[in-house]
Formats: structure tokens, sequence, C-alpha cells
């Protein structure tokens, strides 16, 4: 009895330890949910500094290790555990960004500002350590000694490069100087992306009356009611400045007026002289960002930017950027004479200007394809889009999408499906797609784990999300998208395959880890299937009775597919070329943001009844994340993809398995463990031209 009493005591004791090891910190747990996601339900916005504070030291702790190893430095004993360490501020870090930008709050944000500076002393106290450096500086130095793998040898150059390229090299007085901008740059990147997103939800357009609303189809009305009953204000129609609630307004609205001061309210954000303006900011980045690439011994930081992507240096981009302009002003030019003749058809007396650019490319499209968005959307139900996707997906590369409901997620939007192929589990993909104040404008795809092997070599699954603002469900209708949203969802459905399919070692290569102008390649590529009439029969759907997108509808859908495209390419150029601009700047001055913006579009001829895509004060993608430099790449990746899915076509089978497995082994599964030229030769057989790009955009 008091040996069975002292076996109950020892039980007990040890199920207490247990329990007691058990942190209420979530970061500091093993995760137990499937497929180790994320607890999202258990973790709380004051778990986040204490499991920084604790990932920051354990890094250091690594490092320590790295520096203090007696034996001399080779890739095993540095540069391996190098790239193993910080595990724990990956976790966390990953989280807390992913839900910042999806589902932010006050909260979140407070943190986001207190962390920034901490992050980036931290990375700083590690690039910026010169016992570690020199330890890679002799395994670069003496690589060809140690037997490396193809693999091995291009992640052992980037480490020492990226080493060099954060100031490894510099002198302590010129390593303090870097310290600083790279602290006070992390900090104007948070408040550019805060006052952005406070500008948007900001305004609203609240309408009331019949006459308001002229124009517009029952589902624009139906949405902007639906919009209007999140606020409270049930009766009402509001129109936000969230794209899918915009471009609608813009397109159908009579009211000339009303068009005017939504357009406006829309490219003044962050112009406005008040608490959210980002023109201090802007102009603070881009004198930082001068400074710094200077200290590094860059003339600008478009050179420091473009040595590591695909197109090597600034001239190279504008040389490319202006061929594609050059193409395309004159369509822009011919579409806007066409509209001001349409104007002056109805008697109007005004000039086109940009917030009349949508209403009226609508009724010339109208008029010459009989198709406007409200005839299509009844067939790209959002649930049928993403079916579509799971079956070009499965055609190509086997793999299968089931919904899991036994997932946490942090958003009730979110839907979560289980990844497999010949029933192994291949990965977790999040989708989030509906507009809401607590998340960022635009799509992109993040992962709260990227695919990797752990030190043992077991292989470590993904956890990607992919993100949108695609039109809601509104009233009894459920979500039903136009042409391009579907586009946007496949576009961020390839990022998200390049994520399933990485299948390499080591992390921070893998997945999406690649140069700037060649990551939109695999998400692009995934485009070019969204209205094949092969993949539109399996998915394209009629919500309400199931019928299948009629052929005449699908034929006018590819005849209208290359108009609108001058205003389309420009508008986006604008844009890449504000950007390069900006970052080809010699001399560390403050820029007057209008003047600079103004003087740069009136250079390269920008016609006034366009405006760029994104303006300075709302240009998030350059200033707020990860950018600045590298906007071109979109096209310089549609070079590639409009090149790439030649190869496809070319078979007469845009689901040839051969092609497919090439696409999947020389791109998709690599992530940044190849030169992309090398990993774009291997699949195609040949360097891609502009050609392509032209053809495809109907520009050639």
């Amino acid at each position: 009895m008091r040996r069975f009493s002292l076996f109950l005591a020892l039980i007990i004791m040890f199920t207490c330890c247990k329990t007691k090891m058990k942190s209420d910190n979530p970061f500091f747990n093993e995760w137990e949910t499937p497929f180790e996601v994320p607890p999202f339900d258990q973790i709380k916005a004051s778990h986040y500094m204490p499991a920084y504070l604790k990932a920051f030291e354990e890094q250091k702790q690594e490092i320590k290790a790295i520096i203090n190893n007696p034996g001399k430095p080779d890739f095993e004993n540095t540069i391996k555990p190098y790239i193993y360490s910080g595990e724990l501020l990956t976790k966390v870090n990953r989280v807390f960004s992913g839900l910042n930008s999806a589902n932010t709050n006050d909260t979140l944000q407070e943190i986001n500002k207190e962390v920034a500076p901490l992050l980036s002393k931290h990375n700083d106290d590690i690039s910026l350590n010169d016992s570690l450096f020199q330890r890679v500086k002799l395994v670069f130095e003496n690589k060809d000694k140690f037997n490396l793998t193809k693999e091995e040898l291009k992640i052992l150059d980037d480490t020492y490069k990226d080493f060099v390229r954060s100031g490894a090299a510099l002198s302590p007085e010129n390593k303090e100087k870097l310290r600083k901008i790279n602290e006070e740059l992390s900090v104007l990147s948070v408040r550019f992306g805060q006052n952005l997103l406070a500008e948007t939800n900001d305004f609203k357009l609240i309408l009331d009356k019949e006459e308001d609303l002229s124009g517009l189809p029952e589902g624009v009305r139906a949405q902007a009611a639906s919009i209007a009953k999140t606020y409270g204000m049930d009766g009402k129609c509001v129109f936000t400045l969230q794209v899918p609630s915009m471009t609608p307004f813009l397109q159908y609205s009579d009211r000339r007026d009303l068009r005017e001061k939504l357009f406006t309210a829309y490219f003044m954000k962050g112009d406005n002289d008040n608490a959210n303006d980002n023109k201090k900011i802007i102009s603070r980045i881009a004198r930082l960002r001068v400074e710094r690439s200077q200290l590094l011994g860059y003339d600008t930081y478009a050179d420091f930017v473009l040595e590591r992507n695909m197109a090597k240096t600034p001239e190279r981009v504008i040389d490319f950027l202006l061929q594609v302009w050059n193409a395309a002003i004159p369509v822009a030019k011919a579409e806007a004479a066409a509209q001001q003749k349409l104007i002056t058809k109805e008697g109007g007396k005004f000039r086109l200007q940009p917030w009349d650019w949508w209403y009226y490319t609508e009724k010339i499209r109208k008029e010459k394809y009989d198709l406007d968005d409200e005839i299509t959307r009844p067939y790209f139900m959002i649930d049928n889009v993403m079916k579509g996707m799971f079956y070009v997906a499965n055609r190509l590369y086997g793999l299968n999408f089931s919904e899991r409901n036994d997932i946490p997620k942090y958003h009730p939007d979110v839907v979560t499906f289980e990844v497999t192929r010949a029933g192994n589990h291949v990965g977790i993909l999040m989708i989030d797609n509906y507009p809401r104040d607590s998340k960022r404008g635009g799509a992109w795809c993040g992962v709260y784990r990227s695919q990797s092997r752990d030190l043992k070599g077991n292989m470590i699954t993904p956890v990607v999300t992919m993100v949108t603002n695609s039109t809601p469900p509104s009233g009894d209708k459920p979500a039903l998208l136009t042409a391009t949203e579907a586009e946007t969802l496949f576009h961020e459905f390839g990022h998200a395959l390049h994520q399933l399919l990485s299948n390499t070692t080591y992390p921070g290569f893998t997945g999406t880890a690649v140069s700037r102008d060649f990551v939109e390649l695999p998400s692009q590529i995934m485009e070019h299937w969204v209205l094949e009439p092969e993949v539109l029969k399996e998915y394209a759907k009629h919500y309400e009775t199931g019928e299948v997108i009629p052929a005449e509808i699908v034929e006018k859908l590819d005849k209208s597919s290359k108009f609108n495209t001058g205003f389309a390419t420009v508008e986006f150029l604008a844009a890449a070329l504000l950007d390069m601009d900006y970052h080809m700047l010699s001399e560390p001055v403050d820029p007057d943001i209008r003047e600079f913006e103004k003087r740069t579009l009136d250079k390269y001829g920008l016609i006034p009844e366009i405006k760029p895509r994104y303006r300075s004060t709302y240009f998030n993608h350059i200033w707020a994340s990860g950018y600045a430099s590298g906007y071109y790449s979109y096209y310089w990746s549609e070079m590639l993809d409009a090149d790439a899915f030649q190869a496809f076509k070319e078979t007469g089978d845009i689901f040839n398995k051969e092609v497919a497995s090439k696409f999947e082994n020389e791109i998709l599964s690599r992530g940044g463990t190849r030169d992309p030229l090398e990993m774009y030769i291997a699949f195609r057989g040949k360097e891609p031209g502009v050609d392509a790009l032209l053809i495809n955009r109907g520009l050639k």
C-alpha cells in the first residue's frame, strides 16, 4: 500500500512539474495544434513583447556560441548554426507581422512601434558583429576546401555578401552611423504604414438619396448597403477607399461630382497636411536611404538593391521600363482620345479627367464588346474561383486541397485547407479574402512557417497564408468577383504554390526567398490559366443556376482582354518610374514630395488624364513593404511569365505534365538556392526577351 502511495505521489509530482513547466505564453510552448499551426485563439497581445525579448536573448546566445567555438571556422560550425539561429524570433515575428497586416488593432500597432527599433538593433548587433563576420569571411575565402554542394556554395556566397551589404566591413565609426540610420528607417516605415491605414479608414462616401446612386447597378448598391450596415448606417450606401468598393463606383456612377470626390480622396491619401500626412516621412526615408547606400559604397539606393536582382543595374531597369513605356503611351493617348470623343458626342463641355477614366472606359467596353463586370460577376463566385485555382494546381502538380475546420484561425473570414499529394501532407493554406478596417489594402501571400529541413534532415512543412481584399458577400448574395479579382486570387495562389512546393534544406533560402524581380514569376504565370476556356468550364458557373459561363461571354472576355491596356500599363509604369527616380538620387537631400513627383512624371511624359497607380504618399510597396527600387519587378516578371507560359502553349496542352514538372523542379522547388537566370534557362532553355511581354499586353 505504501509502495502504491509512493508511486501515486511520484505520478502527481511529475504531472505537476509538467503543468508548471508549460508557460502561459504560447510562444514558449510546443504547439499542439494540427500540423503545429499557430494557436491564434490562445495568443494575446501581451504575449508578444516577452516573446520578442526572450527570442532576442536566445539568438544572442546562439551567435555567442558560434563565435566561441574553438574549431577552425567551416560550414558546419559557423554557417549552418548561423542560418539555423533565431528559430523563436522567426516564429514570433511571422505571427506578429502576419496579424499586424491582416488583423491589426491599436494595441498591435503600438507594439509594432516599440518592436521596430529593437528588431533593427538586434539585427545590427548580429550583422555588425566583427568576430562573427571574420569567421564567415574565413569560410568564404576557403570555400574550395570544404567539399560543399552547389546549394551550400550559393548559401555561403549569399551569407557572406549579406554581411558585407549590412555593413560588417565598415569602420566602427561608420557602423555606429549605420545603426542609427537603420533604427530611424525602421520607425519611419512603421509610421508610414500606420498613417496610410488611418487615411484609408477615415474616408467614407455616405449616400442616402436616389439621385446620388444614379447609374449604379443593383449589385453595386447592395454591396454599398452591406458596407453601410457594418458601420451601423442601415438604409444608406457607403463607399470606401478600398478598391473593391471604389472601382465599381468610378465605373458606373453618373454623378461626376461624386466620382471626383471619391477619386480625389483616394489619390490624396497621406497628402492632406494632417496628422496622417506622409510627405515628411517619405522625404526623410529617401534621404536616409541615400546616406545608408553611400556608407556601404554605392552611389544610390537603387545601385545597392539591384546588385542582387536579375536586372543588376538601375540603367538596365530604366531601359527596360522605357521600352514598355514607349510602346504603351501612344495606346493610352488613343484611349484618352476615344473617351474625349464620347464625352463630346454626349454633349459634355469638359476635358477628360482621371476620375472620368473608369466611367467612360466602361461605356466604351460595353458598346464595343457588350460586356461589363456586372454581366460576368455571377459566374465568378469566390468559392468557385478557389475551386478553379485548386483544379489547375491538381492538373499541373497533383495537389489536393481539403478544407479543415479543426485548425485555429485569426479571423472568422479565414478558410483553411490541408494540401496533400499522393496522400502525403504537403502543407497548410489559409485564405483570407474580404476587406475590413483591421486589414491593410492590397493582396499578398506570406508564411507562418516556411518549408525547410531541421538539423536532423526531417522535413518541416509550410503554413502559408493568402490575403486579398476581394468583393465581399452582400445581402443574400455570395461574394461575386470581377475577372480582375479572380486574376488576383490566382496570382496570390501562385505565390502560395511557390511556398508549398519548395523542397530545399536551409531556412531563409526556401520558397519565395528569391530576388525581387524573380519572385513574381510563379504568381504571374498562374494568371494565364484564369480565362483559359478549359479552366473556365470547370469553375466559372452561375452562382444561382450552376450554368457554365456561356461561350459568347468567354469569347468577349478573350477579345476584351487587351482592352484599356494602354491605361493599365502606363499607370503601373508611372509608379515604377517614380520608384526608380526616388532611389536613383545620388545626393542626401530632403525632396519636396509634390514637386519631385510632378517633375518625374512630367519628364517621362505622363498624360494628365492618368495618375500613377500609386502616388508617393500611399506607395506602401516602396516605403514599407520591401519593394524599393523593385516595383518594376512585376513587369520584369511578366517578361518571364509571358515567355514561360509559351512553354505550355507550344505543346498544345496548357496542363502538359512534362513542362509542369520541369517548372516545379527547376523553379518552384528551388527557392533561393540557385541564381534566378540559371533557374530560368534550365526551365526554358533560353533567356527571355521583352517582346513576349509586349505581345502579351497587346502592345506589339
